[in-house]
């Protein structure tokens, strides 16, 4: 029998404005030599949001031939301008994904995406993610149109839903409430960066099951881990299979 499937390379936080020229390109060779379906890249693309920042990450996802998927990080809004930040924080961003940005799905799986990074929360650091109610409502809703479709369904974000530590409180708030959410909606599930170390667990909140996948970061900001991307080969007979790929200098 043959296994029809589909392959993403995903990558995470690269950054622009201290990113990893080699990671990148090594990346980008990998893509040429063997296309896969799609590359995704969930979020911090910039450093501080600067223009020549968005314009460096706009010629890098330009020489790709494949569909690119996009989520915005915290580092993606303005630090620079903090009207701009309170205002329409994202606009930056999607200037860049109506250029080179698109939606992905295919006979095998289909991309949902969540919206983690919030402009301005009441803690510090500012980093961290929040799930607002507006954005799981829109990725649960997403989810529960296609809850007789059999293709996988993986869901996109910067903040990872969960905290590393059980026991210790969650960095990502309403992460909890939005993976038993998302988990009981069908999503086999859930990709993300962040946090520039790479992960591979299955989760259980509320009596529901779903694998959380992260990948590292192809900047110089290091945070213990080499820098990595990782290729994910879906299935709906097999699953999801999870290869890293390290790029050590």
């Amino acid at each position: 029998m043959i296994v029809m499937s589909t392959r993403l390379f995903h990558f995470s936080d690269p950054h622009f404005g201290v990113e990893n020229q080699n990671a990148l390109a090594r990346l980008a060779q990998a893509v040429a030599d063997e296309k896969p379906d799609a590359l995704i890249c969930t979020g911090d693309l910039t450093q501080r949001a600067k223009h020549s920042e968005y314009e460096a990450a706009r010629q890098y996802f330009s020489q790709f031939d494949c569909p690119i998927v996009l989520c915005s990080g915290n580092h993606d809004m303005p630090y620079y301008n903090l009207w701009e930040r309170l205002t329409d924080p994202f606009r930056r961003f999607h200037r860049l994904y109506a250029e080179v940005g698109s939606q992905f799905e295919s006979n095998e799986i289909v991309l949902v995406p969540l919206v983690t990074a919030v402009s301005m929360q009441p803690r510090i650091p500012l980093s961290d993610g929040v799930v607002r109610g507006p954005a799981l409502d829109a990725t649960v809703s997403h989810l529960r149109s296609m809850i007789a479709d059999t293709r996988l369904k993986l869901v996109f974000c910067h903040h990872p839903l969960l905290g590393p530590d059980e026991g210790k409180p969650n960095p990502t708030i309403g992460g909890d409430q939005a993976f038993s959410k998302i988990a009981a909606s069908g999503a086999d599930a859930v990709i993300s960066g962040h946090v520039h170390n790479p992960f591979d667990s299955v989760e259980e909140r509320d009596g529901n099951r779903m694998r959380m996948l992260g990948t590292g970061t192809l900047s110089t900001r290091l945070r213990g881990s080499p820098p990595s991307y990782q290729v994910l080969t879906c299935s709906k007979i097999e699953g999801i299979s999870a290869e890293r790929r390290v790029l050590e200098d």
